[in-house]
């Protein structure tokens, strides 16, 4: 069975809390981090939380990027979901972790839209 995609589900603790409550910051690791992993980006759009927080996504070519930050407790929520086989999840993961100045990171990879290649029900889906 072939995947169309893989999706990295990251945990990222003890991150720097003025690096994760900064937008233009996040936004420029998060753009990074695509470009990192291969990827071609199409847009991006981030908003700032009142008293503390960022959330945004960047579209990709090959899916997209999507981050949530708790500043005040060092945690970003990150969710890399890619296609094709030219980009790298990990690769965008890593380099987030790296620029978020964190003490570690735990993930967990999904293949995604799992098909049977000689499979008729599944070309038929």
């Amino acid at each position: 069975m072939n995947s169309l995609g893989r999706q990295v589900i990251a945990e990222i603790y003890g991150c720097k809390f003025e690096i994760l409550n900064d937008l233009k910051k996040v936004e420029e690791i998060m753009v990074n981090a695509a470009l990192e992993a291969g990827a071609e980006v199409r847009e991006f759009v981030f908003h700032k939380f009142s008293p503390q927080g960022v959330s945004g996504v960047v579209v990709i070519s090959e899916s997209h990027l999507a981050i949530h930050t708790w500043p005040e407790l060092g945690y970003a929520a990150v969710d890399v979901f890619t296609c094709g086989d030219k980009v790298d999840p990990w690769n965008a993961c890593n380099y987030l972790t790296t620029n978020f100045q964190a003490g570690h990171m735990t993930a967990n990879e999904v293949k995604r839209g799992m098909i049977e290649q000689s499979s008729k029900e599944a070309v038929n889906l």
